[in-house]
């Protein structure tokens, strides 16, 4: 029987399958393969006379992630707010190059809009509209989740951003029954603390599944090279791409004769505050080389 794993603790993995909920163990093999199964493996199972099943192969994985540990991600809503605590563009832009490495489509989810003017609001993401689906939303008032669950539908989802933005609020909007524990915001620092404590999934009524996870707070480009960083921002890699290219293959989109990446920046293609996250994560990247 093939299932997923939704949720483990304790050493059992709960498995939802055709028939439901199955609670399973691993077999003793994936100890000796030094395999740890994880949130979002697709997985064959065999009951037992118990009822309960037991884990005997793991299925190909789509892609998987270590912090937090899930798998066969489809969309990471890459969160921030708009106010409270505010905006980290560089943690944005790295969240993306994070999604766009791993094969998955990210959206810009922009939450608590409430707390600024529309004006604002769209100066906040005006550097992402025309490269990414974008969503503004208030969790706590139910604005923009609409359109949120539609983005979704039918997708194995993972929400990720700093603490604090209203992860946890925007889930419990989205699926009332998973109870995600909600934080403060600590009034002197005006970062969130960490609620979530371990990894699960939820199944959405629109259909697809929403990751709950501790993780996704912090990222940095490990396993990531200069080289390859333009793949990650979708606006470069199609400049780059176009027509005859640039004209050296490893153009680094900095200072080269011929860079069709620069020639779209002067004429207003690439816009100005995503080249210079492309320098400085490329700079970044070059001095992560020295050490």
């Amino acid at each position: 029987m093939i299932g997923r794993i939704i949720k483990g603790i304790g050493g059992f993995y709960y498995v939802r399958t055709a028939d439901g909920i199955i609670q399973t163990r691993g077999r003793g093999i994936f100890r000796r393969d030094n395999i740890t199964l994880i949130v979002g493996d697709m997985v064959d199972i065999e009951i037992l006379p118990d009822g309960d099943g037991v884990i005997n192969k793991l299925l190909p994985r789509k892609n998987y992630f270590v912090r937090p540990p899930i798998s066969n991600v489809d969309c990471i809503a890459v969160t921030f707010a708009a106010k409270n605590p505010k905006p980290n563009f560089d943690l944005v832009d790295k969240f993306l190059i994070m999604a766009e490495s791993k094969g998955v489509s990210p959206i810009l989810c922009m939450n608590k809009v409430d707390l600024v003017s529309e004006e604002l609001a769209a100066r906040l993401v005006e550097s992402y509209t025309d490269i990414y689906d974008v969503v503004m939303v208030s969790a706590k008032d139910k604005i923009g989740t609409d359109k949120l669950a539609h983005l979704i539908e039918g997708k194995c989802t993972a929400f990720a951003g700093p603490s604090g933005v209203g992860k946890s609020t925007i889930i419990n909007s989205l699926i009332p029954e998973a109870g995600a524990e909600i934080s403060e915001i600590s009034l002197k620092t005006k970062r969130g603390k960490h609620t979530t404590r371990h990894v699960e999934m939820f199944e959405s009524d629109l259909g697809g599944f929403i990751y709950d996870t501790p993780g996704f707070t912090s990222f940095d480009l490990s396993g990531i090279e200069e080289g390859d960083l333009s793949e990650f921002y979708p606006e470069i890699k199609k400049l780059s791409m176009a027509g005859a290219g640039c004209r050296f293959g490893s153009c680094s989109h900095i200072h080269e004769p011929g860079c069709k990446v620069l020639e779209g920046l002067r004429d207003g293609k690439i816009n100005p505050k995503r080249y210079e996250s492309y320098i400085k994560n490329y700079k970044e990247l070059q001095e992560r080389k020295k050490w």
